[in-house]
Parts: structure tokens; sequence; C-alpha cells
């Protein structure tokens, strides 16, 4: 048999059988016409199969790909770095990159602080340039850093860098030097937290104490002399219903804070949910809430050290009872049975102050009745919720702060002194 070469169709070549059978000849115009079928057409390129690892979706799907076509990255292969955040290009706002400087408009000027003698000595926390940053905008207000003038408030630790107003710089001057000073102070503040039943002792001792302004209603404060306050303090600790609630050496360093806490957790039925594969048909799940209270002090002399200024923070959470509710459940056996569940009644009370006094005497806060949770442990493990005599109304104390500036011990330095303090900065102004 011999093949014959012929042009085929569409510039194809075609080579049919000159002599031999029909049957032969048959055969092989098949096997030339699959041959041209899988030729590639101008302009592409075809690449081979993909094996059964690499080709996650299988037999099932295919692709085709151009020359002048782009190739995705497999899946498993790292994602760029700017995919790793999502990059939103504004469709309806006008977006422009400015002029590259910074508006002066009403004067603004940059300065930057060395405020590392005061970090460098703080192992409290973490990121202690916070701490003169909350100063900052407890002086000058919140709202002077979000308003028409472009204003700038940044600290990397050691340098504190602020673009605003020269008037606002100076204040801003005056905190950071207020920092720095307090670094190289020997002043420490002794914070003393009591309750009591009632606050019938207010009519012994109103000839030692001067009153303060407050703002909070039901709130007092006074100023008295030292030898006045340990006097005061002597005719509290008598009375039954005394309760102190830290360590009378509690003690903190200027420009630091500290917090006072203790919680709890108060169980109740929260629910009922039907197990018909379990006896008595449904089963029981309980829950907890948390009853307790949070304390925060920051106090901060003065430059010349003669004045002092407190920020007192207070939050109590109180679990006042559980109200019962009744449910009728189906059981297993047939019939309904009355199961209870609770639900928690409770109460916040939420404190801020802030106060300024003669450095040399001792501030005494009441803060007045306020929520105390109930405790079912000793006095000794949550002192400060221990009352004498339970009472089943939502039970209420007196609560009072002394706060006096004292020199640091000679065995170590107010800056070792001061409680360790974490915390989120949410909601904080």
């Amino acid at each position: 048999m011999r093949l014959r070469r012929n042009d085929g169709p569409a510039g194809t070549e075609v080579y049919a059988a000159a002599g031999g059978s029909a049957r032969s000849a048959w055969v092989i115009g098949v096997c030339l016409l699959l041959c041209c079928r899988s030729l590639p057409a101008a302009g592409q390129t075809t690449l081979p199969p993909l094996s059964p690892e690499a080709n996650p979706l299988g037999d099932s799907a295919t692709t085709e790909v151009r020359r002048d076509e782009r190739v995705e990255p497999a899946s498993n292969v790292e994602p760029r770095p700017e995919s790793l955040s999502e990059i939103y290009t504004p469709r309806y706002a006008q977006v422009s990159t400015g002029t590259g400087t910074l508006p002066h408009e009403h004067g603004q000027i940059w300065r930057e602080y060395d405020i590392s003698p005061f970090t460098l000595r703080v192992a409290s926390t973490s990121h202690p340039e916070q701490l003169i940053i909350d100063w900052i905008l407890r002086e000058t207000g919140y709202e002077v850093w979000h308003s028409d003038v472009v204003s700038v408030l940044s600290s990397d630790g050691n340098r504190l860098r602020v673009y605003h107003t020269p008037e606002v710089q100076a204040v801003v001057a005056r905190v950071v030097d207020r920092f720095v000073r307090a670094a190289a102070d020997s002043r420490y503040f002794n914070f003393r937290v009591a309750t009591l039943s009632d606050p019938q002792w207010r009519a012994k001792a109103r000839g030692l104490m001067q009153p303060v302004q407050t703002q909070t209603p039901g709130t007092a404060a006074w100023v008295m002399d030292r030898e006045d306050a340990v006097m005061l303090l002597s005719e509290l600790r008598r009375r039954v219903d005394f309760r102190e609630l830290n360590s009378p050496h509690q003690m903190v360093a200027a420009g630091r804070s500290t917090v006072l806490s203790a919680s709890r957790a108060k169980n109740f039925i929260r629910r009922v949910t039907p197990q018909p594969n379990v006896w008595p048909g449904f089963v029981r799940e309980m829950g907890a809430v948390d009853e307790g209270y949070v304390l925060e002090f920051s106090p901060l002399l003065s430059v010349d050290g003669n004045e002092a200024d407190l920020v007192v923070n207070m939050q109590v959470n109180q679990v006042e009872k559980f109200v019962p509710v009744i449910l009728d459940v189906p059981t297993t056996v047939g019939g309904v049975e009355r199961v209870k569940i609770e639900v928690p009644q409770t109460v916040q009370w939420h404190y801020q102050e802030r106060f300024r006094w003669p450095a040399d005497a001792v501030l005494l806060i009441d803060l007045g009745m306020v929520p105390v949770p109930e405790s079912e442990q000793p006095p000794q493990a949550f002192p400060a919720f221990a009352l004498p005599i339970p009472n089943e109304k939502p039970s209420r104390a007196n609560a009072l702060v002394f706060v006096e500036c004292q020199e640091a011990p000679r065995n170590g330095s107010a800056a070792n002194i001061a409680s360790p303090i974490d915390r989120s900065y949410n909601g904080r102004y």
C-alpha cells in the first residue's frame, strides 16, 4: 500500500491510500483526522494535561490559556503584601494627595518633647507615654484635637510630637514638665479605701474638715490636716461596720496609675433545653454574671510640687437579685414539670471625678451610698463586700477614700511601689 499526498481543505494535507484494500485506507484516514484536530490553532499555545495533584478541580474542569492572558498564581502561593489588607478606592468621594505640607492657617507650630526621663523610669506599664497623653487630653479637652484645626499628638515612647497652636503647645509643655519633674520626685501617694454602713460619722468629724466642690450628685470631698486625718481614721476603725478595701500600704508614684479591683461570678439557671434522650427529658443550662468593682487612681503633682491633682474612676456592678420564672416543660414519661429559670437583676454605678488640693494636706472623698455586692466568702477573701449583717434588700454602703502625699520609704523608691496596670484605652475620655 502506498500513500499519496493531496491538498485538503483549509490548508491541511490529506494522505490517501493508493493501492491496497479500502479498509486500510479508511483506518489511516481516521487517524490522520484525529491528529489534525489535536494540533493548536494559529496564535494559541496548549498546555500539557494536569496531573491529579496539580489539578484540584478534577477532570471536569479544563482551562485554555492564551499567550496574551495573565496566569493567576495557585491557591497555595503566599499572597502578595498588598492583598493582606483591604485597599478601598472611593467611588463617590473625591480624594486628593494634598499639598504635601501641613496646613497652618491657625498658626500651628511643630514641637517635639523629650519624655524619656519619665518613660525610662516607669516599669509598671508597657506604654508609659500613654499616661502623659491621657493628662494632655484631660487638660486640653478631647475635642481640641478633632476640630477644624489640623493637629498632631503622637509619641514613640521617648519623644512626644505635637502640632497645634501656641496656646495648646503651652498647655502640653506644662503637662510634660510635670511628668519630667515627677520622675525625679521622691514623693508618692497613699490610698486607703473603706466602707461603712451609714454616713453618720460626718456629725462628729464636721469640725475637722474643709469642704471641696464636687460635680457628682450624692458625693462629697474634704481636705484636712494630717493629724486630724489620723485621728478620724482611728475613730472610724473602732466601728464594727468599718471595712478596709485595700492594704494600708497601697502606694503609687506621681504620674502613674493604679487599679484596685475585685470580682466574682454568681451562677444562675439561664434556660431549659429539651433533651429527649436523657431523663427527665430536659437539661438546665447554667449561666454566670460577674459582680464587683474597679477603682482607678491617677495622681499628678504640679510643677512646683505644692499642689496635687487626682482623677478617680470607679465602676461597680452589683447583682440585686435573681427574678424567678416558672416554665411548664414536657417530660419523657408524659405530662409536664414545673421548672424554674432565673433572670438576673443588676445595677451599675459609675463615678468619675477630678480633684486638686494642697499636697501637704489629706484629701477625703465620700462616694456616697454606693451598691455593694453581697459576699458569701470570708471577709479575708472579699473584705470590701463583707457586710456584718445580711439584708434581703440590695446592699448599700458608704464608701470613703483617703488620699495622702508622702515621702517615699527609705528601702525603695516610689517607682518600684506603683502597682502594675494593664488596661485598654477605649472609652477613656
